[in-house]
């Protein structure tokens, strides 16, 4: 009988379902914690999702049959832009377009048959969540976590509020395309700035993290150590005496050529009585925030008339100017430019004619060929590279930069115009979003007491449903009645906050939540105290640097809130970032030669079905706009969710990218049949030991490879088994017991075929609740040795011969070997040497 998958797959579901197998325990067992960053419920699931899940399902199986109480939980970060663009374009509501993708995506996601405990499930945008994130924002306010101040963000004009860095594209909103612009706006802000030394050193602890992306966080984080000193101003206004300035590159300072200020500089705004001081300013600030908008615009800049003194000269005066790539977050607000070392004051000085002066050069210049070698192009070595500096504070010396910044650093100190300082790049973390589907900030604003906390018997501060999107712009700033409340403080006329949390907030600590998504607060410390931390995390690079960090402050606050132990500071202990499966892109072209994209399902060999051939585009990341996406649920139907799981693990080691192909899925299916045919058809027979032995390498390697995360390489050894079930004369009981080990070895990874394997071997009870089997010392020592023979250098045939066969007889094998004979052609070889237990090398 063939095996069904569409029969077999739902009935062992139902098993476990009915045992409630996955259901996670505190007790005396060692816990493992295993948590795969959750989906956004866009709508479907995708094959992305299935390789996620999948190799997180691996590792939980695995460790639940090793004998861990084993937590393994899912859920939905379900606030956020995407569910209010939809309430924008299709009308209805945000939460019930929300709960109905949940919906839809449950049911995708179980039919492929993971040990997920569902009882443990929300979605953070759960009235139940929202209270409790609320009060954790009540907790971190109150330990001094939270503050409110005005801060320069990102504004779209068109949707009316602000935007991540991340949402601007070429200095316009992802959305509405508007120019974004610059705005100050009073927003609430965490302190992770207050962590940044703390964040930055544990990362060296963090061995079970890719070392990307502990390198990533680093350069994010961004510790650097330089220069704070002052320029003493020419002609400027009163109350601006002097103006800071923040370097790395102190070294360079003898080649500066002017002063640049942010258009949000105080300076910058004194000036703005000048009409064309502030039109350019605000020119300047449609550029957006984002280090990379400011890289790839033209650099601008308004030359303000004013002048400074260099430190090092009193006659030396410097231009100041308003450039449209200084922030006035990051370092002061104020740099010099030294163009002749910086690509980008290279530019801007090459713009507007301003001097350009080495300060070093090519090893061995002296000053003249350092200014011609500066002249085109800025000369910008490694801080390690040793170079001569024409213009530096002893002389022309070789030096690394390294060494001159600490030069210039300790001349600074000595005279007396500057301070060592040490600064991160790590910024406060804002979370204001002037938008609706979000967690409501917990905050009331009060004529008589000012800003004040909500009280927690208040909680949940929900959103009101009856909301419309027909206008751009925050709801809750337009409704009737929501906002108007009472104050905790005094009991008067208050206002609620309006401003909704960023969402990176609300995945920031879910992973604690899992531990007892139930309670009445934020966290149980009796689970937390059990299950933290996750032992294992799994998700895409993607993530890599905030939602990583800001959930590594956030277990930081917690702790200090007491809402988690000391020991979950560092929440992940081990981190894995797999792959992306992607897929051929098919195209046609329509009468105006625009991209026509076309699904997977409507190709065949390389035509539509009405005969048009498509353009080939190579693999590429699934994405819904090209079209190159295979839907899960029509694998699961064809071919059953074990197939699709089989082949997410065996194409391809799982950190790299994997691509889909139909002809992949038909071969794992293909091999899946065939495992399904060894155990229906059992014959009886003679015990093998040659079987036995290959069952327990198996369990060797297949071990060693899931500890791993080599999940490809677990695959082949399966593979490797089946072949050697398939060959072997063994039957009966010998046969039954390697297909019980084949089982349980398969069990992670295509549990609900294991199941029938298992079944119809002779296990007891399910395999899902076997103990996993262990590799036998002796059965992994073999009695026999593969000789390779090497004739004339080349290697031309192999023997396998017992391992303590004395040489002689070794020798004897290999002249009677045909290869052998055939290359000696009836003469006698002239040296037979051989290396016992190595190689046999022979010269004819």
């Amino acid at each position: 009988m063939p095996y069904d998958p569409a029969i077999s797959e739902p009935r062992w579901q139902q098993e476990w379902e009915r045992a409630d197998t996955f259901r996670a325990v505190r007790d005396e067992r060692p816990k493992y914690y295993v948590l795969e960053m959750f989906p956004y419920p866009s709508g479907r699931i995708h094959m992305g999702h299935v390789r996620n899940y999948t190799m997180g399902d691996v590792v939980a199986r695995f460790k639940r049959a090793q004998g861990f109480s084993v937590l393994h939980p899912m859920g939905w970060d379900a606030f956020g832009m995407p569910a209010e663009n939809a309430a924008m374009e299709q009308g209805g509501h945000p939460r019930d377009w929300t709960y109905g993708n949940i919906a839809t995506m449950r049911g995708q996601l179980k039919p492929l048959g993971l040990s997920i405990d569902w009882s443990r499930e929300f979605a953070t945008c759960d009235d139940e969540y929202v209270a409790q994130q609320q009060a954790l924002f009540l907790d971190f306010l109150e330990a001094g976590l939270i503050y409110r101040k005005s801060a320069m963000v990102n504004w779209d004009p068109v949707d009316m509020t602000v935007l991540a860095n991340e949402q601007v594209i070429d200095g316009k909103g992802w959305r509405s395309g508007a120019p974004v612009e610059r705005r100050e706006l009073t927003q609430w802000f965490f302190r992770i700035s207050d962590y940044s030394d703390e964040l930055l050193t544990a990362l060296d602890g963090l061995d079970g993290w890719p070392e990307k992306v502990r390198l990533m966080q680093q350069n994010w984080i961004g510790k650097s150590r330089g220069l704070q000193f002052r320029f003493d101003t020419v002609n400027a206004p009163e109350g601006f005496a002097q103006i800071e300035v923040y370097t790395t590159r102190p070294d360079t300072l003898m080649g500066a050529s002017f002063v640049a200020i942010s258009p949000d500089h105080p300076l910058a705004k004194a000036l703005e009585a000048d009409p064309k001081v502030a039109a350019f300013s605000a020119e300047a600030r449609k550029l957006g925030t984002s280090e990379e908008a400011l890289e790839r615009a033209e650099k601008l800049g308004f030359d303000t008339g004013l002048k400074v003194r260099h430190p090092l000269n009193p006659d030396w005066e410097l231009p100041v100017w308003i450039a449209n790539f200084v922030l006035m977050e990051y370092g002061t607000g104020a740099i010099f430019g030294s163009p002749a070392h910086d690509e980008r004051d290279h530019e801007f000085a090459t713009k507007y004619g301003l001097p350009i002066r080495a300060t070093f050069g090519e090893r061995g210049m002296d000053l003249a060929a350092a200014d011609a070698l500066v002249a085109k192009a800025p000369f910008v070595p490694l801080k390690t590279d040793v170079v001569t500096f024409v213009r530096g504070f002893a002389g022309e010396t070789d030096q690394t930069g390294e060494a001159a910044v600490d030069a210039a650093i300790a001349h600074a100190q000595a005279n007396g115009y500057g301070e060592a300082v040490t600064k991160f790049r790590l910024r406060d973390w804002g979370i204001s979003r002037q938008r609706y589907w979000g967690c409501p900030i917990p905050i009331v604003h009060c004529d008589n007491c000012g800003t004040v906390p909500e009280t927690k018997q208040n909680l949940p501060v929900l959103l009101p449903q009856d909301v419309t999107f027909d206008v751009p712009g925050n709801p809750l700033n337009r409704h009737p009645t929501w906002a108007a409340t009472s104050c905790p403080k005094c009991g008067g006329p208050a206002r609620r906050e309006t401003d909704t949390m960023d969402t990176f907030v609300d995945s920031s600590w879910y992973y604690a939540r899992f531990t007892a998504p139930h309670a009445d607060v934020p966290t149980d410390r009796a689970e937390t105290d059990y299950w933290m931390n996750v032992d294992q995390y799994i998700g895409g690079i993607e993530h890599a640097i905030l939602h990583l960090l800001y959930s590594r402050f956030f277990a930081r606050a917690m702790v200090k809130t007491g809402h988690l132990p000391e020991s979950a500071k560092e929440p992940f202990d081990a981190l894995f970032t797999q792959g992306m499966v992607t897929h051929e892109i098919y195209m046609t072209r329509d009468a105006r030669g625009r991209p026509v994209y076309h699904l997977p399902e409507d190709v065949t060999d390389g035509r539509l079905g009405d005969g048009t051939p498509v353009e080939v585009i190579p693999s590429a990341k699934m994405s819904k706009s090209k079209k190159n996406v295979v839907d899960p649920v029509n694998i699961v139907e064809s071919f059953g969710a074990d197939t699709a799981r089989w082949f997410m693990l065996s194409d391809s080691p799982p950190e790299r990218d994997v691509e889909w192909t139909s002809a992949g899925a038909e071969a794992a299916n293909r091999f899946l049949s065939r495992v399904w045919r060894l155990s229906d058809e059992i014959p009886e027979g003679e015990a093998d030991l040659d079987l036995t032995r290959a069952a327990h390498r198996a369990i060797a390697e297949v071990t060693q490879s899931i500890e791993g995360f080599t999940f490809n390489k677990a695959v082949a050894k399966i593979y490797e088994l089946a072949n050697n079930i398939g060959k072997s004369p063994a039957g009966g009981e010998s046969r039954r017991e390697a297909l019980r080990i084949m089982a349980q070895l398969m069990a992670p990874m295509v549990p609900h075929l294991a199941e029938e394997v298992w079944a119809k071997a002779g296990g007891q009870g399910m395999v899902v609740d076997a103990a996993w089997p262990k590799a036998d010392p002796a059965m992994l020592v073999s009695d026999s040795v593969v000789l390779p023979i090497q004739i004339n250098g080349k290697r031309r045939a192999e023997i396998e011969v017992p391992k303590d066969m004395p040489k002689e007889e070794i020798e004897a094998m290999v002249l009677a070997d045909e290869t052998v004979q055939r290359f000696m052609a009836g003469a006698a070889p002239r040296k037979l040497i051989v290396v016992p237990g190595r190689i046999v090398n022979v010269v004819v």
